[in-house]
């Protein structure tokens, strides 16, 4: 694999989307262990992060202080360690024809730095072509968790930990977020579906596998 060139094979590649809170990892876990129950190889990976030179940038990026990064330096950060996570791990699967399981992706890039963060989407498509290749592998199905902000706030603060960089923005920056993720799913219908994730856990869940089904027969 040379130059910039990122192609995909035969596998299934699957990302949840969503703001601070929606239970992203918790449904990530839920659709890994059904679609192995079924039969299927599944990896189940992160962004940001997913292989070990992208874990160290992770710490960059959701470490420290609201204000530590403007969204450009997130940006060149985030697809730096996109980079290293699809030719490490990301493509690799897919050839051997797993199926893909990935918390957050491109879609949360325009979200957080292109809506909430103020860069839009033309520099973040263009810097992506130059980092990724246009031939970069692209979800199958996205699944965008959908809950409102205070909920998701209260629920992500509850976790604790030192990952609470983009917890502590204001909350116009996470109404920004989540209707630019909505925003998305209005205009790729075909990849994206919203869940509501306000529910228990267990009934996000029965949706969520009633979607893959759905889309694409698993």
């Amino acid at each position: 694999m040379g130059g910039n060139s990122m192609t995909r094979d035969a596998g299934t590649f699957i990302t949840l989307e969503g703001g601070e809170g929606s239970g992203k990892s918790t449904q990530l876990r839920a659709l890994h262990d059904a679609l192995q129950d079924a039969g299927k190889q599944v990896v189940c990976t992160r962004e940001p992060g997913g292989s070990e030179g992208a874990e160290q940038i992770r710490a960059l990026l959701v470490e420290g202080g609201a204000d530590r990064w403007d969204a450009m330096t997130e940006l060149l950060l985030l697809l730096a360690a996109r980079r290293d996570h699809l030719r490490r791990l990301i493509i690799p699967a897919l050839a051997r024809g797993a199926w893909v399981l990935c918390d957050r992706f491109s879609d949360s890039t325009l979200a957080y730095q292109g809506a909430a963060g103020g860069l839009g989407r033309a520099p973040i498509e263009a810097l992506s072509t130059l980092a990724l290749g246009e031939d970069s592998p692209k979800p199958d199905l996205t699944l965008i968790l959908d809950l409102p902000v205070a909920e998701g706030l209260a629920r992500a603060q509850g976790r604790g930990g030192a990952e609470q960089r983009f917890e502590g923005r204001e909350l116009a920056f996470h109404e920004k977020l989540r209707a630019a993720f909505c925003e998305i799913a209005e205009a790729e219908p075909a990849r994206c579906a919203v869940i509501d994730a306000a529910p228990p856990p267990d009934s996000v869940s029965a949706a969520i596998r009633a979607t893959v089904r759905d889309r694409l027969g698993a």
